[in-house]
């Protein structure tokens, strides 16, 4: 029995490097791919679609880092309400916005917005909706932008559009 022991660490330990091995090389890998999917050239930013079919771009809320979910039917930011309430978001009061799951009722709040690239606005008005499962980038900030999608990237470039100064 006594020689069992030393087999089976063995073998234990070789499962454990291999189990390591690949945990650190899917990481490797997912860093890899976030990277391709953005990124920031001079004023010029490349979104390429995420594996769930839709463009995600990072930034941050009040200096909190955030994923946004763009969304061209958005007419402007919505964030989770326990992400405004994780920020300390005080209610300016409320509206119904109307979802792809219905009228909702959500507060009206405001944040320092700024995505990766270089896109900011300060206190930025948005809407704070129960059940929201991620933050939607709307066109209240993407219609300040040009952009273009084409051959599943979208193509943005930072100089504000004609009339949004």
């Amino acid at each position: 029995m006594s020689d069992d022991l030393p087999r089976s660490l063995k073998f234990a330990t070789v499962w454990l490097l291999l189990g390591t091995a690949v945990f650190l090389g899917l990481q490797w890998q997912q860093r890899e791919a976030k990277k391709a999917t953005f990124s920031a050239v001079g004023d010029v930013v490349e979104i390429r679609r995420g594996d769930d079919g839709h463009y995600h771009w990072a930034g941050k809320l009040n200096g909190r880092r955030v994923e946004f979910l763009v969304d061209t039917g958005a007419t402007g930011v919505a964030i989770p309400a326990e992400l405004a309430t994780r920020l300390g978001l005080e209610s300016e009061g409320t509206v119904r916005s109307s979802t792809a799951g219905g009228e909702v009722v959500g507060q009206v709040v405001r944040a320092d917005l700024e995505l990766d690239g270089g896109v900011r606005a300060e206190r930025l008005r948005m809407v704070a909706l129960p059940r929201l499962e991620s933050p939607l980038l709307g066109m209240d900030v993407l219609g300040r932008l040009h952009w273009q999608q084409k051959d599943g990237a979208l193509r943005i470039d930072l100089r504000p559009a004609a009339g949004s100064r």
